[in-house]
Protein backbone atom coordinates (compact mmCIF):
# COMPACT_ATOMS: atom_id res chain seq x y z
CA UNK A 1 0.00 0.00 0.00
CA UNK A 2 2.55 2.47 1.05
CA UNK A 3 4.54 1.56 -2.56
CA UNK A 4 1.55 2.48 -4.32
CA UNK A 5 0.83 6.28 -2.73
CA UNK A 6 4.74 6.63 -3.11
CA UNK A 7 4.42 5.76 -6.82
CA UNK A 8 1.18 7.99 -6.63
CA UNK A 9 2.92 10.96 -5.18
CA UNK A 10 6.00 10.52 -7.66
CA UNK A 11 3.72 10.85 -10.31
CA UNK A 12 1.81 13.43 -9.27
CA UNK A 13 5.01 15.70 -8.77
CA UNK A 14 6.29 14.60 -11.94
CA UNK A 15 3.30 16.57 -14.14
CA UNK A 16 3.24 19.15 -11.46
CA UNK A 17 6.77 19.69 -12.65
CA UNK A 18 5.71 19.86 -16.23
CA UNK A 19 3.37 21.76 -16.02
CA UNK A 20 5.60 24.23 -14.39
CA UNK A 21 8.30 24.33 -16.63
CA UNK A 22 5.65 24.52 -19.85
CA UNK A 23 3.93 27.49 -18.17
CA UNK A 24 6.84 29.33 -17.19
CA UNK A 25 8.56 29.66 -20.71
CA UNK A 26 6.32 32.73 -20.19
CA UNK A 27 7.88 33.86 -17.75
CA UNK A 28 11.41 33.21 -19.15
CA UNK A 29 10.30 35.18 -22.07
CA UNK A 30 8.84 38.16 -19.95
CA UNK A 31 12.47 37.91 -18.01
CA UNK A 32 14.14 37.76 -21.73
CA UNK A 33 12.27 40.88 -23.02
CA UNK A 34 12.91 42.89 -19.85
CA UNK A 35 16.50 42.41 -19.49
CA UNK A 36 17.60 42.13 -22.87
CA UNK A 37 17.06 46.19 -23.57
CA UNK A 38 20.28 46.74 -20.76
CA UNK A 39 22.79 45.82 -23.39
CA UNK A 40 21.27 46.31 -26.58
CA UNK A 41 20.78 50.15 -26.04
CA UNK A 42 24.19 50.68 -26.23
CA UNK A 43 24.32 49.09 -30.04
CA UNK A 44 21.32 50.10 -31.22
CA UNK A 45 22.22 54.09 -30.00
CA UNK A 46 25.24 54.31 -32.22
CA UNK A 47 24.86 56.63 -34.98
CA UNK A 48 25.44 54.12 -37.52
CA UNK A 49 22.06 52.24 -36.08
CA UNK A 50 19.22 53.93 -34.32
CA UNK A 51 21.34 57.16 -33.63
CA UNK A 52 18.50 57.04 -30.14
CA UNK A 53 19.34 60.19 -27.92
CA UNK A 54 18.82 59.89 -24.50
CA UNK A 55 15.04 60.55 -24.28
CA UNK A 56 14.59 57.95 -27.61
CA UNK A 57 16.32 55.10 -25.38
CA UNK A 58 13.97 55.77 -22.27
CA UNK A 59 11.20 55.38 -25.03
CA UNK A 60 12.63 52.23 -26.18
CA UNK A 61 13.08 50.48 -22.92
CA UNK A 62 9.52 52.09 -21.47
CA UNK A 63 7.70 51.20 -24.43
CA UNK A 64 7.87 47.70 -23.57
CA UNK A 65 6.68 48.85 -20.15
CA UNK A 66 3.94 50.47 -21.16
CA UNK A 67 2.43 47.92 -23.80
CA UNK A 68 2.87 45.57 -20.23
CA UNK A 69 0.79 47.65 -18.29
CA UNK A 70 -2.79 46.79 -20.77
CA UNK A 71 -1.38 43.31 -21.21
CA UNK A 72 -1.75 43.32 -17.65
CA UNK A 73 -5.06 44.53 -17.70
CA UNK A 74 -6.77 42.83 -20.48
CA UNK A 75 -5.09 39.60 -20.37
CA UNK A 76 -6.32 38.64 -17.19
CA UNK A 77 -9.67 39.04 -18.50
CA UNK A 78 -9.25 37.16 -21.35
CA UNK A 79 -7.35 34.47 -19.32
CA UNK A 80 -10.86 34.60 -17.55
CA UNK A 81 -13.05 34.08 -20.47
CA UNK A 82 -10.71 31.88 -22.51
CA UNK A 83 -8.72 30.13 -20.27
CA UNK A 84 -5.45 30.40 -18.61
CA UNK A 85 -4.09 27.46 -20.84
CA UNK A 86 -5.46 28.83 -24.34
CA UNK A 87 -4.08 32.23 -23.57
CA UNK A 88 -0.55 31.35 -23.20
CA UNK A 89 -1.08 29.80 -26.32
CA UNK A 90 -2.11 33.19 -27.94
CA UNK A 91 0.72 34.87 -25.90
CA UNK A 92 3.57 32.76 -27.41
CA UNK A 93 2.81 33.60 -30.73
CA UNK A 94 2.43 37.64 -29.91
CA UNK A 95 5.58 37.11 -28.18
CA UNK A 96 7.42 35.53 -31.77
CA UNK A 97 5.52 37.76 -34.11
CA UNK A 98 6.70 40.97 -31.89
CA UNK A 99 10.42 40.34 -31.61
CA UNK A 100 10.52 39.50 -35.23
CA UNK A 101 8.85 43.42 -35.71
CA UNK A 102 11.62 44.64 -32.89
CA UNK A 103 14.49 42.69 -34.30
CA UNK A 104 14.10 43.94 -38.21
CA UNK A 105 12.78 47.44 -37.34
CA UNK A 106 14.17 50.34 -39.34
CA UNK A 107 13.89 53.09 -37.33
CA UNK A 108 12.60 54.55 -33.20
CA UNK A 109 9.33 54.79 -34.32
CA UNK A 110 9.04 50.81 -35.80
CA UNK A 111 10.99 49.69 -33.00
CA UNK A 112 8.79 51.36 -30.33
CA UNK A 113 5.66 50.27 -31.96
CA UNK A 114 6.57 46.28 -32.08
CA UNK A 115 8.21 46.97 -28.09
CA UNK A 116 5.23 48.20 -26.98
CA UNK A 117 3.32 45.09 -28.72
CA UNK A 118 5.98 42.79 -27.04
CA UNK A 119 5.18 44.75 -23.83
CA UNK A 120 1.39 43.32 -24.46
CA UNK A 121 2.38 39.67 -24.07
CA UNK A 122 4.84 40.64 -21.08
CA UNK A 123 2.06 42.14 -19.61
CA UNK A 124 -0.22 39.05 -19.88
CA UNK A 125 2.53 36.26 -18.96
CA UNK A 126 2.68 38.44 -15.71
CA UNK A 127 -0.38 38.03 -15.07
CA UNK A 128 -1.30 34.15 -16.46
CA UNK A 129 1.27 32.14 -15.72
CA UNK A 130 1.24 32.45 -11.92
CA UNK A 131 -2.46 32.28 -11.85
CA UNK A 132 -1.86 29.11 -13.70
CA UNK A 133 0.15 27.58 -11.16
CA UNK A 134 -1.67 28.85 -8.29
CA UNK A 135 -5.12 27.07 -9.19
CA UNK A 136 -2.88 23.87 -10.38
CA UNK A 137 -0.62 23.66 -6.82
CA UNK A 138 -1.83 22.16 -3.40
CA UNK A 139 -1.97 24.00 -0.80
CA UNK A 140 1.83 22.47 0.77
CA UNK A 141 3.48 23.15 -2.72
CA UNK A 142 1.89 26.55 -3.87
CA UNK A 143 5.05 28.38 -2.52
CA UNK A 144 7.48 26.25 -4.09
CA UNK A 145 5.93 26.15 -7.59
CA UNK A 146 4.13 30.05 -7.81
CA UNK A 147 7.85 30.67 -7.07
CA UNK A 148 9.27 29.01 -10.19
CA UNK A 149 7.54 31.77 -12.01
CA UNK A 150 9.59 34.03 -10.50
CA UNK A 151 12.73 31.98 -11.13
CA UNK A 152 12.44 31.90 -14.63
CA UNK A 153 11.65 35.49 -14.87
CA UNK A 154 15.47 35.88 -13.50
CA UNK A 155 16.73 33.15 -15.30
CA UNK A 156 15.45 35.09 -18.37
CA UNK A 157 16.98 38.09 -17.23
CA UNK A 158 20.44 36.61 -16.51
CA UNK A 159 19.78 34.73 -20.37
CA UNK A 160 19.53 38.37 -21.97
CA UNK A 161 22.93 39.76 -19.87
CA UNK A 162 24.80 36.77 -20.54
CA UNK A 163 23.99 36.91 -24.48
CA UNK A 164 24.02 40.58 -24.70
CA UNK A 165 28.08 40.26 -23.07
CA UNK A 166 28.96 37.32 -25.50
CA UNK A 167 27.73 39.20 -28.59
CA UNK A 168 29.06 42.59 -27.34
CA UNK A 169 31.90 41.50 -26.65
CA UNK A 170 32.78 39.38 -29.46
CA UNK A 171 30.84 41.01 -32.16
CA UNK A 172 30.36 44.35 -30.90
CA UNK A 173 31.92 45.67 -34.00
CA UNK A 174 29.38 43.64 -36.43
CA UNK A 175 26.41 46.00 -37.73
CA UNK A 176 23.39 45.54 -36.02
CA UNK A 177 23.95 42.63 -33.64
CA UNK A 178 21.43 44.30 -31.21
CA UNK A 179 18.99 42.55 -33.54
CA UNK A 180 20.78 39.38 -32.54
CA UNK A 181 20.32 40.00 -29.27
CA UNK A 182 16.53 40.38 -29.45
CA UNK A 183 15.97 38.27 -31.96
CA UNK A 184 16.83 35.06 -29.34
CA UNK A 185 13.74 35.59 -27.76
CA UNK A 186 11.94 33.79 -30.63
CA UNK A 187 13.18 30.37 -29.76
CA UNK A 188 11.37 30.47 -25.88
CA UNK A 189 8.41 31.67 -27.52
CA UNK A 190 8.24 28.61 -29.77
CA UNK A 191 8.92 26.37 -26.57
CA UNK A 192 5.84 27.53 -24.76
CA UNK A 193 3.45 27.23 -27.67
CA UNK A 194 4.55 23.50 -28.01
CA UNK A 195 4.73 22.81 -24.48
CA UNK A 196 1.23 24.37 -23.48
CA UNK A 197 -0.52 22.40 -26.15
CA UNK A 198 0.04 19.29 -24.27
CA UNK A 199 -0.50 20.27 -20.98
CA UNK A 200 -4.31 20.46 -19.57
CA UNK A 201 -6.43 23.28 -18.36
CA UNK A 202 -6.54 24.81 -14.84
CA UNK A 203 -8.77 22.45 -13.07
CA UNK A 204 -10.18 25.62 -10.82
CA UNK A 205 -11.48 27.20 -14.37
CA UNK A 206 -12.74 24.20 -15.95
CA UNK A 207 -14.97 23.52 -12.67
CA UNK A 208 -16.27 27.35 -13.09
CA UNK A 209 -16.85 26.51 -17.02
CA UNK A 210 -19.19 23.25 -15.92
CA UNK A 211 -16.21 20.82 -17.35
CA UNK A 212 -16.28 18.97 -13.60
CA UNK A 213 -15.10 15.86 -15.23
CA UNK A 214 -12.25 17.14 -16.85
CA UNK A 215 -11.28 18.87 -13.54
CA UNK A 216 -11.51 15.66 -11.69
CA UNK A 217 -9.30 14.17 -14.22
CA UNK A 218 -7.04 16.42 -14.16
CA UNK A 219 -6.83 17.01 -10.30
CA UNK A 220 -6.10 13.41 -9.93
CA UNK A 221 -3.06 13.60 -11.52
CA UNK A 222 -1.67 16.60 -10.07
CA UNK A 223 -2.65 15.55 -6.59
CA UNK A 224 -1.08 12.32 -4.57
CA UNK A 225 -4.33 10.61 -4.10
CA UNK A 226 -8.23 9.80 -5.08
CA UNK A 227 -9.49 11.03 -1.69
CA UNK A 228 -7.75 14.40 -2.42
CA UNK A 229 -8.49 15.03 -5.78
CA UNK A 230 -12.01 14.66 -4.93
CA UNK A 231 -11.90 16.28 -1.84
CA UNK A 232 -10.27 19.77 -3.49
CA UNK A 233 -13.12 18.76 -6.11
CA UNK A 234 -15.89 19.92 -3.76
CA UNK A 235 -14.17 22.59 -2.10
CA UNK A 236 -14.03 24.72 -5.20
CA UNK A 237 -17.44 24.05 -6.12
CA UNK A 238 -18.73 24.78 -2.88
CA UNK A 239 -16.94 27.89 -3.53
CA UNK A 240 -18.26 28.80 -7.23
CA UNK A 241 -21.72 27.81 -5.66
CA UNK A 242 -21.71 30.29 -3.89
CA UNK A 243 -20.94 32.82 -6.27
CA UNK A 244 -23.03 32.08 -9.29
CA UNK A 245 -25.40 34.72 -9.00
CA UNK A 246 -22.21 37.00 -10.24
CA UNK A 247 -21.35 35.14 -13.12
CA UNK A 248 -19.43 38.36 -14.48
CA UNK A 249 -16.79 40.52 -12.34
CA UNK A 250 -18.00 44.20 -12.89
CA UNK A 251 -16.08 47.32 -11.61
CA UNK A 252 -19.35 48.42 -9.77
CA UNK A 253 -18.35 45.58 -7.20
CA UNK A 254 -15.96 47.70 -6.04
CA UNK A 255 -17.91 49.20 -4.38
CA UNK A 256 -18.17 45.95 -1.75
CA UNK A 257 -15.62 46.47 1.02
CA UNK A 258 -14.20 43.25 1.00
CA UNK A 259 -13.77 42.91 -2.44
CA UNK A 260 -12.29 46.80 -2.39
CA UNK A 261 -10.15 45.85 0.24
CA UNK A 262 -8.33 42.68 -1.49
CA UNK A 263 -8.04 45.02 -4.78
CA UNK A 264 -6.09 47.68 -3.25
CA UNK A 265 -3.95 45.57 -1.11
CA UNK A 266 -3.06 43.78 -4.21
CA UNK A 267 -2.49 47.08 -6.25
CA UNK A 268 -0.38 48.56 -3.25
CA UNK A 269 1.75 45.07 -3.59
CA UNK A 270 2.45 44.96 -7.10
CA UNK A 271 3.03 48.97 -6.76
CA UNK A 272 5.52 48.86 -3.77
CA UNK A 273 7.35 45.78 -5.80
CA UNK A 274 8.73 48.28 -8.85
CA UNK A 275 8.73 51.52 -6.88
CA UNK A 276 11.79 50.55 -5.04
CA UNK A 277 13.59 51.08 -8.13
CA UNK A 278 14.53 46.89 -8.69
CA UNK A 279 14.33 47.18 -12.52
CA UNK A 280 16.15 50.59 -12.78
CA UNK A 281 19.03 47.76 -12.14
CA UNK A 282 17.24 45.71 -14.58
CA UNK A 283 16.83 48.38 -17.36
CA UNK A 284 19.94 50.24 -16.84
CA UNK A 285 22.18 48.39 -15.04
CA UNK A 286 25.13 48.73 -17.94
CA UNK A 287 24.70 52.52 -17.31
CA UNK A 288 24.80 52.41 -13.98
CA UNK A 289 28.07 50.33 -14.29
CA UNK A 290 29.67 52.52 -16.56
CA UNK A 291 28.58 56.12 -15.19
CA UNK A 292 30.46 54.70 -11.86
CA UNK A 293 33.93 54.02 -13.78
CA UNK A 294 33.69 50.54 -15.71
CA UNK A 295 34.08 50.70 -19.84
CA UNK A 296 31.20 49.07 -21.59
CA UNK A 297 32.62 45.92 -21.80
CA UNK A 298 33.67 46.00 -18.25
CA UNK A 299 30.10 47.00 -17.50
CA UNK A 300 28.15 44.37 -19.88
CA UNK A 301 30.34 41.33 -17.47
CA UNK A 302 29.60 43.21 -14.56
CA UNK A 303 26.09 43.12 -15.47
CA UNK A 304 25.55 39.31 -15.11
CA UNK A 305 26.59 39.51 -11.93
CA UNK A 306 23.14 40.30 -11.42
CA UNK A 307 21.70 38.29 -13.67
CA UNK A 308 23.33 35.42 -11.37
CA UNK A 309 22.48 36.76 -8.21
CA UNK A 310 19.12 37.02 -8.59
CA UNK A 311 18.63 33.31 -9.52
CA UNK A 312 20.51 32.29 -6.53
CA UNK A 313 18.60 34.52 -4.53
CA UNK A 314 14.98 33.22 -6.05
CA UNK A 315 16.13 29.59 -4.95
CA UNK A 316 16.87 31.16 -1.46
CA UNK A 317 13.07 32.29 -1.65
CA UNK A 318 11.65 28.82 -2.46
CA UNK A 319 14.01 27.37 0.46
CA UNK A 320 12.63 30.30 3.05
CA UNK A 321 9.18 30.25 1.98
CA UNK A 322 8.80 26.91 3.47
CA UNK A 323 9.52 27.84 7.07
CA UNK A 324 8.42 31.80 7.23
CA UNK A 325 5.46 33.42 6.39
CA UNK A 326 5.00 35.54 3.51
CA UNK A 327 3.97 39.08 5.20
CA UNK A 328 7.32 38.50 7.43
CA UNK A 329 9.55 37.68 4.71
CA UNK A 330 8.16 41.14 2.18
CA UNK A 331 9.08 43.14 5.45
CA UNK A 332 11.96 42.08 5.50
CA UNK A 333 12.57 42.87 1.94
CA UNK A 334 12.10 46.16 2.26
CA UNK A 335 13.98 47.00 5.43
CA UNK A 336 16.75 44.99 3.34
CA UNK A 337 16.75 47.11 0.07
CA UNK A 338 16.01 50.52 2.17
CA UNK A 339 19.68 49.97 3.56
CA UNK A 340 20.89 49.31 0.43
CA UNK A 341 19.87 52.38 -1.16
CA UNK A 342 20.58 54.84 1.82
CA UNK A 343 24.27 53.51 1.68
CA UNK A 344 24.21 53.59 -2.19
CA UNK A 345 23.46 57.23 -1.80
CA UNK A 346 25.64 57.90 0.61
CA UNK A 347 28.62 56.58 -0.87
CA UNK A 348 28.12 58.05 -3.75
CA UNK A 349 29.08 61.44 -1.80
CA UNK A 350 31.44 60.61 0.11
CA UNK A 351 33.95 58.85 -2.18
CA UNK A 352 32.52 58.61 -5.83
CA UNK A 353 36.20 59.82 -6.81
CA UNK A 354 38.07 57.04 -5.04
CA UNK A 355 39.09 53.90 -7.70
CA UNK A 356 37.42 51.59 -5.35
CA UNK A 357 34.29 53.05 -5.97
CA UNK A 358 33.09 51.19 -9.02
CA UNK A 359 33.60 47.99 -7.51
CA UNK A 360 31.41 49.45 -4.54
CA UNK A 361 28.89 50.34 -6.14
CA UNK A 362 28.77 46.69 -8.53
CA UNK A 363 28.98 44.88 -4.72
CA UNK A 364 25.99 47.05 -3.91
CA UNK A 365 23.59 46.75 -6.95
CA UNK A 366 24.63 42.67 -6.52
CA UNK A 367 23.56 42.85 -2.77
CA UNK A 368 20.26 44.98 -3.58
CA UNK A 369 19.60 42.50 -6.50
CA UNK A 370 19.80 39.65 -3.59
CA UNK A 371 17.36 41.29 -1.51
CA UNK A 372 15.07 42.25 -3.45
CA UNK A 373 14.71 39.20 -6.07
CA UNK A 374 15.49 36.84 -2.41
CA UNK A 375 12.48 38.32 -0.71
CA UNK A 376 10.43 40.96 -2.37
CA UNK A 377 10.06 39.83 -6.16
CA UNK A 378 8.87 36.34 -5.52
CA UNK A 379 6.43 36.92 -2.41
CA UNK A 380 4.93 39.83 -4.53
CA UNK A 381 4.04 37.54 -7.05
CA UNK A 382 2.71 34.45 -4.73
CA UNK A 383 0.68 36.84 -2.45
CA UNK A 384 -0.91 38.06 -5.76
CA UNK A 385 -2.25 34.78 -6.63
CA UNK A 386 -3.02 33.81 -3.25
CA UNK A 387 -5.07 36.59 -2.03
CA UNK A 388 -7.34 37.36 -4.86
CA UNK A 389 -10.57 34.97 -4.64
CA UNK A 390 -11.35 32.70 -8.46
CA UNK A 391 -14.22 35.08 -9.85
CA UNK A 392 -12.12 37.81 -9.43
CA UNK A 393 -8.37 36.31 -10.07
CA UNK A 394 -8.08 37.17 -13.87
CA UNK A 395 -9.35 40.70 -13.21
CA UNK A 396 -7.67 41.80 -10.34
CA UNK A 397 -4.69 40.15 -11.00
CA UNK A 398 -4.58 42.24 -14.54
CA UNK A 399 -5.75 45.54 -12.38
CA UNK A 400 -2.98 45.04 -9.74
CA UNK A 401 -0.21 44.37 -12.44
CA UNK A 402 -1.90 46.91 -14.43
CA UNK A 403 -0.58 49.03 -11.43
CA UNK A 404 2.58 47.26 -11.33
CA UNK A 405 3.53 48.24 -14.94
CA UNK A 406 2.74 51.65 -14.68
CA UNK A 407 5.00 51.95 -11.63
CA UNK A 408 7.69 50.31 -13.51
CA UNK A 409 6.97 52.45 -16.55
CA UNK A 410 7.13 55.72 -14.73
CA UNK A 411 10.80 54.59 -12.99
CA UNK A 412 12.01 53.33 -16.20
CA UNK A 413 11.10 56.89 -17.88
CA UNK A 414 12.16 58.78 -15.39
CA UNK A 415 15.25 57.08 -13.89
CA UNK A 416 17.94 58.98 -16.52
CA UNK A 417 16.30 62.21 -15.34
CA UNK A 418 16.47 61.45 -12.06
CA UNK A 419 20.30 60.69 -12.48
CA UNK A 420 20.77 64.09 -14.13
CA UNK A 421 18.92 65.99 -11.54
CA UNK A 422 19.81 65.10 -8.64
CA UNK A 423 22.62 62.49 -9.05
CA UNK A 424 22.62 59.53 -7.88
CA UNK A 425 22.86 59.92 -4.70
CA UNK A 426 19.86 61.75 -4.63
CA UNK A 427 18.11 59.12 -6.99
CA UNK A 428 18.56 56.54 -4.36
CA UNK A 429 17.84 58.15 -1.59
CA UNK A 430 14.38 58.89 -3.44
CA UNK A 431 14.07 55.20 -3.18
CA UNK A 432 15.02 54.26 -0.11
CA UNK A 433 11.27 57.08 1.02
CA UNK A 434 9.47 54.48 -1.37
CA UNK A 435 10.62 51.77 0.54
CA UNK A 436 10.02 53.15 3.90
CA UNK A 437 6.59 53.64 2.46
CA UNK A 438 6.11 50.28 1.05
CA UNK A 439 7.48 48.91 4.91
CA UNK A 440 4.46 50.54 6.03
CA UNK A 441 1.87 49.54 4.17
CA UNK A 442 3.06 46.14 4.29
CA UNK A 443 3.04 46.10 7.97
CA UNK A 444 -0.57 47.66 8.03
CA UNK A 445 -2.49 46.17 5.62
CA UNK A 446 -1.29 42.86 3.81
CA UNK A 447 -2.40 39.69 5.47
CA UNK A 448 -0.36 36.34 5.97
CA UNK A 449 -0.97 33.76 3.38
CA UNK A 450 1.11 30.83 3.68
CA UNK A 451 -0.96 27.37 5.14
CA UNK A 452 -4.39 28.69 4.14
CA UNK A 453 -6.38 27.24 1.00
CA UNK A 454 -7.67 30.21 -1.45
CA UNK A 455 -10.98 29.32 -0.74
CA UNK A 456 -9.72 29.82 2.84
CA UNK A 457 -7.89 33.18 2.07
CA UNK A 458 -11.32 34.27 0.65
CA UNK A 459 -13.65 33.67 3.49
CA UNK A 460 -11.00 35.31 5.51
CA UNK A 461 -11.13 38.29 3.30
CA UNK A 462 -15.20 38.38 3.16
CA UNK A 463 -15.06 37.68 7.53
CA UNK A 464 -12.72 40.58 7.61
CA UNK A 465 -15.48 43.49 8.15
CA UNK A 466 -17.62 40.94 10.76
CA UNK A 467 -14.29 40.32 12.80
CA UNK A 468 -14.14 44.18 13.06
CA UNK A 469 -17.13 44.38 14.37
CA UNK A 470 -17.20 42.09 16.88
CA UNK A 471 -13.69 43.74 18.09
CA UNK A 472 -15.07 47.02 18.72
CA UNK A 473 -18.26 45.41 20.47
CA UNK A 474 -16.04 43.57 23.03
CA UNK A 475 -13.75 46.78 23.57
CA UNK A 476 -17.27 48.86 23.96
CA UNK A 477 -18.21 45.97 26.25
CA UNK A 478 -15.15 46.20 28.08
CA UNK A 479 -15.55 50.17 28.57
Amino acid sequence: MSTMITSANAQSYQFLRKIAVSATFGALLFGYDTGVVNGALTFMSKPDQLNLTPAMEGGVASSLLFGAAFGAFFGGRIADSRGRRKMLMILSVIFFCATIGCALSPNFEVLVCFRFILGNAVGGASVTVPAYLSECSPVEGRGRLVTQNELMIVSGQLLAFIINAILGIFFGEVGHIWRWMLSVATIPAVCLFIAMYKMPESPRWMVRQGRISEALETLKKIRSTEESAVAELEEIKTNIERENSAKKVKFSELGIPWIRRIILIAVGIAMCNQAGGVNSVMYYGTQILQNAGFSTNAAMIGNIANGVISVIATYMAIYLMKNHGRRKLLMLGFITTMICHIIIGTSSLLFSHETIFPYFILFMTVTFMFCNQGLIGPITWLLLSEILPMRLRGMGMGFAVFWQWIASFTIGFLFPVFMSLVGLSGTFYIFAVIGLIALIFTKLFVPETKGYSLENIEESFRSYNAIDEAKAKQYIEKL
